[in-house]
């Protein structure tokens, strides 16, 4: 049985605290009265049984967790979605499903998105978990992976729900992101479709997964302006030198789609087995003049004031794991999906299709 520490209730509410609830709000999820809450909180009230429960399960925690014996600091072992350079590296921390996961935020991550808020340090490492020693209670945290440059877009839409979630976003390829989704370590994975009578029927994925609609847009090649391209023939043509997306990536496959549909090899492509780790990176190697051409996606092209001739028209769209689809976070992805704030700001982006946001795809 869980041992009830001395009713301090610092650690509730310190934990409430993290989520953005008031007493009432958490009252009001936990099933128990806002004067529970209070009388906890405060130290005057040593929790029951029934109230620790109906609060650890708000909280998303467990009852040990929340009123057990230890500090709050203790580590946690989390499941990494990618490796984790060494003790001390700063990670997200989320829960998905029964485990807590861990996204890197150094290196590569730092660079595309900054400094984002850590939810924790590493201080073991380890293959398949590491212990991750938390800073401040971990928050119910909705947890996407894809190359969408548009995704962080739902963290604002999410932090206005009530009560809030959190957000936690690792770009990769849709390889990748579907890869996270079969391991159980992301509540959805951005995935592409191309053409209307492909669907996403989430095989590999424990359990299948729902397909809901995130945005629409063209995917081509993006050249400088000026370089008088009309095909991907006439970067070979001229020998202008190519910038590539890793392998797994949609803009690759497209890429050597055209390119056999050409008759062109690799090695009549300068800058072949180059790298980018997205579409905005695709085009910002373009017109930091490391390279000349690139196929990305028609927004990214707006945004960088590059030329853009169009190979494909694409669907981005979200899995939702079967498993985490009655979960809060999952629930409230799906409510933010389809709000105005958010149509609005994908509706904004120059290239970008809204409508079908929010849409389970036929």
């Amino acid at each position: 049985m869980t041992e009830i520490s001395p009713p301090d209730g610092t650690r509730l509410r310190l934990a409430r605290q993290a989520r953005g609830l008031s007493q009432q709000q958490l009252a009001g999820v936990a099933g128990v009265t806002r004067q529970a809450v209070s009388a906890v909180e405060s130290g005057h009230s040593d929790p029951s049984l029934r109230v620790a429960l109906g609060l650890a399960r708000a909280l998303g925690m467990t009852v040990e967790e929340l009123f057990g014996p230890g500090d709050l600091g203790d580590p946690v072992l989390a499941r990494p979605v990618a490796p984790v350079s060494s003790p001390g590296s700063r990670v997200a921390l989320a829960t998905v499903g029964d485990a807590f996961v861990a996204l890197p935020l150094d290196t590569d991550l730092a660079a595309r998105l900054g400094f984002s808020a850590a939810g924790g340090l590493m201080v073991r490492g380890g293959e398949h978990q590491i212990a991750v020693r938390p800073i401040g209670p971990p928050r119910p945290t909705v947890v996407v992976a894809g190359c969408d440059p548009a995704l962080p877009l739902l963290e604002t839409p999410l932090a206005l729900l009530d009560p809030p979630l959190a957000f936690a976003w690792w770009p990769c390829t849709s390889g990748e992101a579907l890869r996270l989704a079969a391991a159980g370590l992301v509540h959805a994975a951005g995935v592409h479709r191309v053409g209307p009578g492909e669907v996403h029927d989430g095989a590999g994925i424990p359990g299948g997964a729902e397909a809901v609609g995130f945005a629409s847009w063209r995917e081509g090649l993006v050249v400088r302006p000026g370089a008088q391209v009309r095909g991907l023939d006439d970067v070979a043509r001229q020998g202008l030198r190519l910038v590539n997306r890793e392998p797994g990536a949609q803009a690759r496959t497209l890429l050597d789609r055209e390119r056999l549909r050409l008759g062109l090899e690799p090695s009549q492509l300068p800058g072949y087995d180059s790298l980018a780790a997205g579409h905005l990176q695709v085009a910002a190697a373009i017109v930091g003049g490391l390279a000349d051409a690139g196929v990305s996606s028609e927004p990214a092209a707006l945004a960088y004031g590059l030329d853009f001739i169009p190979l494909a028209e694409e669907r981005f769209d979200l899995l939702l794991p079967s498993k985490h689809a009655a979960s809060r976070e999952v629930q409230g992805l799906l409510k933010v999906l389809t709000s105005p704030w958010l149509l609005a700001q994908l509706a904004s982006l120059p290239g970008y299709d809204a409508s079908r946001c929010g849409e389970r795809p036929a």
